[in-house]
């Protein structure tokens, strides 16, 4: 395999085990999941999927680093073994890893402060806030 390729699967990896401990995992383990459905890897991809998030998420609670370099390794050598087989190619992992590094750059890992003031007098009813009202 060519270092390129191997920088993808590497670069993968590590972004697909940052994604799993963040609100935003159910959108990338859709991605992912299908990602490997049309690669023909086996069904137990998305089970390991599922384990590792939660080995991921006790970890780090327990604030043990290592497991997340373990899973990390683990998800690198199953990305490139997919390369490898033929079964997915350089184009469908880098198409992956655009698509996982996006959810990633819109995911928020820490929750922002909202602080709302209201001004102008005495409101008789209820006060809604609101980001974008579409569809109306």
């Amino acid at each position: 395999m060519d270092s390129e390729l191997a920088a993808l699967a590497a670069s993968g990896a590590t972004t697909l085990v940052s994604l799993m401990v963040t609100d935003s995992w159910t959108h990338a383990h859709d991605l992912v999941g299908r990602f490997f459905s049309r690669s023909g890897a086996d069904g137990t991809a998305i089970t390991d999927l599922d384990t590792a998030r939660t080995q991921l998420l006790a970890a780090e609670a327990a604030e043990d680093t290592q497991t997340a370099c373990d899973i990390t390794e683990q998800w690198h050598a199953c990305l490139q073994r997919l390369l490898q087989a033929g079964s997915a190619t350089g184009d469908d992992l880098r198409d992956l890893l655009t698509s996982l590094q996006r959810i990633a750059d819109n995911s928020d890992p820490q929750p922002s402060t909202v602080r709302n003031d209201i001004s102008g007098g005495v409101q008789h009813g209820p006060v809604i806030q609101s980001g974008r009202i579409a569809g109306l």
